[in-house]
């Protein structure tokens, strides 16, 4: 039987001392691995003058925030992070390390992952503690993480273990898991240092330009989603309107985005953003897995689809089987005349 111990890490990804949301949603479920394991959480917080985001990282469910605090490391450059991250492994050999699937996330973890020569899963949808059996040994392995998955295309679920090249590291993608209710807490912060005294960064950051959305699909309450059955960028207009009647935002899926009809940072989808919404209406989708994936967890959804027999309404809470373009002016008129 083999088994070994040590923290739960999460990486609390932080820009210009902003706190990213996927930090607090990754410690939600790093509470839970944690617990199961009875170990401690930790979160790793890594940049310049960073040290006033620890008590919210605790106050969010870790025990203990590692805190690599140093002026070279004020941006984001990938060579430097890594160095100070497999440092910080090495010395104190924690055995799962999870990461946001963020730009950044995405950059970093494998770097790491490649340097310590351990697995990575990427894009996780859950994480879950269970045991493992090597069918070619018979080697059995008890706590290991179970890392699972969409594969070939969603068409499948796959889960993932690493029994043996450690810690055991995942990416897990924005609005996935749920962050823990703040509460009140006490915790050890721990500064270690950066060590690139003899490190010469290769990069330069002269100037950073931002681009920020006006489209903020995870924090809204009311969406109203579009596919390629709405049929034009045209009758996308009509989601916009129901969306303003109901004081909500537009989605679209992956179908409708690659047709044009709405911009890609509206897609809501396994390639796109994951949302929890209050209600979810969707028109003109046909609920294909990687669709699902990004929007299944919705309090109440409504699907409005001329095909009675579309695998949205599996999910559905409630169905309207009728052509949108009829259906949608309806549901206005209702709303303004209430």
């Amino acid at each position: 039987m083999n088994t070994r111990s040590g923290e739960v890490w999460v990486y609390a990804e932080q820009e210009e001392g902003v706190q990213s949301d996927i930090a607090f949603e990754l410690l939600g479920k790093g509470r839970e691995l944690a617990d199961k394991l009875g170990t401690k959480l930790a979160a790793v917080l890594v940049g310049s003058n960073v040290q006033g985001l620890a008590q919210a990282l605790i106050n969010s469910g870790a025990d203990i925030v590692h805190i690599v605090d140093d002026p070279k490391l004020v941006n984001y450059i990938g060579l430097p992070y890594r160095r100070v991250l497999t440092s910080l492994i090495k010395k104190i050999s924690p055995q799962i390390f999870l990461f946001g699937a963020t730009h950044m996330g995405r950059d970093l973890a494998p770097a790491v992952a490649s340097e310590l020569r351990c697995g990575l899963t990427a894009d996780c949808t859950d994480l879950q503690i269970g045991d493992y059996t090597d069918k070619k040994t018979g080697e059995n392995f008890t706590n290991i993480l179970h890392q699972i998955r969409p594969a070939f295309g969603g068409n499948i679920i796959a889960t993932i273990v690493n029994p043996r090249n450690w810690p055991q590291m995942a990416t897990v993608r924005e609005g996935v898991m749920k962050a823990l209710e703040r509460t009140e807490r006490s915790g050890e912060v721990i500064n270690h240092a950066a060590e690139l005294d003899d490190f010469q960064i290769p990069v330069e950051i002269v100037s950073i330009l931002r681009k920020h959305s006006s489209v903020n699909l995870k924090g809204a309450r009311v969406i109203v989603c579009g596919g390629a059955g709405v049929g034009s960028k045209e009758n996308f207009q009509l989601l916009h309107d129901l969306a303003d009647a109901l004081g909500g935002a537009v989605g679209g899926s992956r179908a409708a985005v690659d047709l044009g009809y709405c911009e890609h940072e509206r897609q809501i989808g396994q390639t796109g953003v994951t949302v929890r919404p209050a209600l979810m209406i969707s028109c003109g989708i046909s609920g294909a897995v990687q669709h699902l994936a990004g929007m299944q967890d919705s309090q109440k959804i409504i699907a409005i689809n001329t095909d009675k027999d579309a695998p949205i309404f599996k999910v559905a809470h409630y169905g309207i089987v009728g052509d949108l373009k009829v259906v949608i002016p309806m549901l206005i008129k209702t709303l303004k005349a209430k």
